[in-house]
C-alpha cells in the first residue's frame, strides 16, 4: 500500500479511525497530509489512537497531518532527549519532559504532538498535572521537531500560535534552532532556553552519537556541560 503525501478529503469523506492503525503500522516513517477534515473527525482519531506510539497528529483549521515515525526518527528523538537532560541536570535545572504529549485548542482549530518537548518553566504546575488544557495551562517551552521524512504541513505557524517559545528542527543532517516572534520564528545560533548549546554542537552530539557507545557519548556531553558549555 503506497499513500500519497496529500489527499483532498471533502467533510462528507468519513475518516474510519478503525482502519487507521493498520494502515500506520504499514507506512513507518511516512506521513500523510488530509485536507478538509473536521475537528470532531480529528478528535476521533486522536481517541482511537489514545496511548499508541503509531502516529503523530498535527491539525492546523482543517488540514491534517499524520506522521509514522521510522527507527532513525524515534532514534534521534531520544538522543535528544537525553542530551536536554544531561544538559539541563549539569545546569541546576528543573524541567519536565512531555514527551509527545498532545496539545490542542478547539477555540483556535489547532493541535499537534510533538516529536518531543519540555518545560523549563512552570515545571512545578505542570509537574503535577494529569492533563494538559491549553486554556489555562502554558505551552511547552521547547518542541523537538524531526523532519527526515519532510512532512508537508508547515507547523511553525501552529506551534507560535499555542505559545511554544523554541523549536529544535532536525532534517537529517543538522539541528536548526527557532525562537519565537509573535506569529513566526527566527533562527537562533545558540538555545535560549539552554544557554551554551548552539546547533553546531548540537548537530555534533547527534553525528558522534551514530558511532560511540552510549556510555561514552554520554561522558562528552557531561564533560562539555560541566566545562562551562565552551
Amino acid at each position: 500500500m503506497s499513500m500519497q503525501p496529500t489527499t483532498a478529503l471533502s467533510e462528507a469523506t468519513p475518516v474510519s479511525p478503525v482502519s487507521a492503525p493498520s494502515a500506520l503500522r504499514s507506512e513507518q516513517g511516512q506521513s500523510l497530509t488530509l485536507r478538509g477534515v473536521s475537528w470532531v473527525t480529528y478528535e476521533n482519531l486522536l481517541a482511537d489512537l489514545h496511548d499508541s506510539h503509531a502516529a503523530h497528529l498535527a491539525y492546523d483549521r482543517g488540514v491534517l497531518e499524520i506522521r509514522m515515525p521510522s527507527f532513525k526518527h524515534e532514534t534521534v528523538t531520544r538522543t535528544l532527549d537525553i542530551l536536554v537532560a544531561v544538559v539541563a541536570e549539569e545546569m541546576q535545572m528543573d524541567l519536565v519532559n512531555a514527551g509527545s504529549t498532545t496539545f490542542k485548542r478547539e477555540d483556535l482549530l489547532r493541535g499537534f504532538e510533538p516529536d518531543s518537548c519540555f518545560y523549563t518553566t512552570n515545571t512545578k504546575l505542570i509537574r503535577s498535572k494529569e492533563e494538559i488544557d491549553l486554556t489555562v495551562d502554558p505551552a511547552p517551552d521547547l518542541v523537538i521537531e524531526i523532519d527526515i521524512t519532510s512532512p508537508s504541513l508547515n507547523k511553525l505557524p501552529l506551534y507560535a500560535q499555542l505559545g511554544v517559545a523554541e523549536v529544535w528542527r532536525y532534517n537529517g543532517e543538522q539541528v536548526t534552532i527557532l525562537r519565537r516572534d509573535g506569529d513566526t520564528y527566527i533562527v537562533q545560533e545558540e538555545s535560549m532556553i539552554l544557554s551554551g548549546l548552539t546547533s553546531l554542537v548540537i548537530s555534533q552530539f547527534l553525528i558522534e552519537s551514530q558511532t560511540v557507545e552510549r556510555p561514552l557519548w554520554l561522558r562528552h556531553v557531561r564533560d562539555w556541560a560541566r566545562q562551562g558549555r565552551a
